[in-house]
């Protein structure tokens, strides 16, 4: 059986015809760096991971080109860029709260075996890039220049009558859309639901120098940028929340195919459903806000190992809405135990076809880890093939039967360090450092991390070359 993906563009589950089986392009929207990632961020990183896996081993790691954005310019960046650097230049402090936050990223991701993408673009990189295939600005001159944009009072903005059929991802006539939306009411504006490409820089804030002003990018022309400068004009998925089909995905795909003359942005568009913390919708209101940092570092007074949290969210299918609990995690837990300690890390194996058919079919997780209990059982009779099979499989789902250990609570209750919690952040901040070249501030925390009792461990990423940190608590 061929891959099928659920198309939310068709509303159908599709078979998968990539546009060049020998380069298969994917683009996924990624974080806003101004704050720790929740988990219900961590969902969709988790899923497109497993798809990047899943698509590399169809097609071949060379031939399967993965694209997740850094958005670092925004106005919450602004916000906190001033908050906690008020004595530095704004511009300044948005630099070391971008810095900061995406190293804290870099840190969660990888402790949720997560895979680098092949390219990480930031926003700021291709608001003019000459270099590139495309640009911020030229993407918007081009609009202008096709009628499905104009200028007004410094601010370029998209004219959504000018595409008929704006609306078909998300489904919603233009009625339902301005009902749905929080439209922002511009005297400027030819018609309500038209948004933002450009907009007036405020002084002091980050700014580039553009023929209609000196100013920044609305949102959505960041992510139509830089799927098209690296991934071309059509590309084969797109994914992303539930929550950026409208107005986000929406508004891409109006900017790419008016300014590219395309029928199409990406062929296939995937989302996952939402996230609900203990059967509520988490929010800081109601105290069950939950960050990846938090879940790793102590939540409810337990520091998850990152393969069971990925577990967790995997046992879901990733369409359907999640319960996010401590049972759920409970659960996994347990699988996860009982999978390593029956997985061979001896011998080589392809996962079984029943575990890659289920990953086949609109990657059906809950199927899959379904048959990764039956080979834990073939493998508990001495099936030495179910053994590497259910290995193949793990590795397959991003999980790692050699990086879990059975006895991690025993030993979070012996190593009783209050400091546990602020590990993670070091870490990042030796990452940030390092990368500024400030090694000696990174021999600091080393040392100081040592002397906590902390031992870390870094190696390259085979993948990337890029330098990760793992930590354990010395005997």
């Amino acid at each position: 059986m061929g891959l099928r993906l659920h198309n939310t563009l068709t509303r159908t589950k599709d078979e998968f015809r990539p546009i060049d089986p020998t380069n298969v392009r994917m683009y996924v929207c990624g974080p806003t760096v101004y704050d720790f990632a929740h988990i219900g961020n961590a969902r969709p990183l988790i899923v497109f991971d497993v798809l990047f896996r899943l698509l590399r081993h169809i097609y071949g790691e060379k031939h399967v080109t993965y694209v997740r954005n850094i958005t670092d310019v925004d106005d919450k960046i602004n916000a906190r860029a001033a908050e906690e650097y008020p004595d530095l230049p704004l511009n300044d402090a948005i630099r070391a709260v971008t810095e900061k936050t995406a190293a804290q990223f870099h840190a969660d991701v990888d402790a949720l075996g997560c895979l680098r993408p092949t390219h990480e673009p930031r926003a700021t990189e291709y608001v003019e890039r000459e270099a590139a295939p495309t640009d911020m600005i030229r993407m918007i001159a081009e609009l202008i220049a096709n009628k499905h944009a104009y200028v007004a009072a410094g601010h370029v903005l998209f004219d959504v009558p000018s595409m008929p059929d704006y609306g078909r991802l998300s489904n919603r006539t233009l009625d339902e859309m301005i009902a749905g939306a929080r439209v922002d009411v511009a005297p400027y504006k030819k018609d309500p639901m038209d948004f933002v490409l450009w907009k007036p820089s405020k002084v002091g804030e980050p700014a580039w120098q553009s023929p209609w002003s000196n100013g920044r990018p609305g949102w959505h022309i960041e992510c139509s940028a830089m799927a098209g400068a690296l991934l071309g004009d059509t590309f084969d998925i797109h994914g992303g929340g539930i929550d950026l089909i409208f107005p986000h995905h929406e508004n891409e795909i109006a900017q790419s195919r008016c300014a590219h003359g395309t029928s199409t942005m990406a062929n296939y568009w995937l989302h996952n459903g939402f996230l609900q913390v203990e059967g509520e919708k988490m929010s800081k209101s109601l105290g069950n806000f939950v960050t990846i940092r938090e879940l790793l570092n102590g939540w409810k007074g337990v520091a998850w190992p990152g393969d069971v949290i990925r577990l967790a969210m995997l046992q879901t299918h990733y369409r359907q809405p999640i319960d996010f609990s401590e049972d759920s995690l409970d659960q996994a837990d347990m699988a996860l135990r009982g999978f390593s300690f029956f997985a061979s890390h001896v011998g080589e194996a392809e996962p079984s076809a029943e575990f890659v058919d289920a990953l086949m079919d609109d990657l059906n997780t809950p199927r899959a880890i379904t048959e990764l209990h039956r080979l834990q059982r073939a493998a508990k009779g001495g099936d030495m093939n179910a053994k590497w099979q259910l290995t193949a499989g793990l590795r397959t789902l991003g999980v790692s039967p050699e990086r879990y250990d059975p006895d991690w609570r025993a030993k979070q209750r012996r190593s009783e360090l209050p400091s546990v919690a602020r590990v993670g952040e070091s870490i990042a901040a030796r990452a940030a450092a390092r990368k500024a070249k400030n090694f000696a501030e990174a021999d600091r925390i080393r040392a100081e991390l040592d002397a906590m009792g902390i031992a870390l461990k870094d190696a390259k990423d085979p993948n990337t070359g890029e330098l990760v940190t793992t930590w354990e608590v010395k005997r």
